[in-house]
C-alpha cells in the first residue's frame, strides 16, 4: 500500500475515533512529560546532539555572517 493511501486510511480512523469520543487527547502535562521523555532518549545520543549543535551553530554564524556584509554595503 502506498504511503498516501495509508494516511488516507489513517486520517479517517482518527476522525472517526473523534466522533465517537474514543480518542485520547493529550493534556497540557501528560504532553509535558511525553516531551521530556522523548528529550531524554535523544540527548543520550551524543553524536546526534554534537550534530545538531554543529548544524544550529553554522547556521548563526552564517546568519551573523550574512547581516554583517549587508551592514557593510549600506
Amino acid at each position: 500500500m502506498d504511503m498516501e493511501k495509508q494516511r488516507a486510511i489513517a486520517s479517517m480512523g482518527g476522525r472517526a475515533a473523534h466522533q465517537q469520543g474514543v480518542a485520547h487527547e493529550f493534556s497540557s502535562e501528560e504532553a509535558r512529560a511525553a516531551g521530556r521523555k522523548g528529550g531524554e532518549a535523544v540527548s543520550q545520543n551524543r553524536e546526534h546532539m554534537a550534530a545538531i549543535g554543529k548544524k544550529g551553530g553554522e547556521a548563526a554564524h552564517g546568519r551573523r555572517r550574512q547581516r554583517q556584509e549587508s551592514q557593510q554595503q549600506s
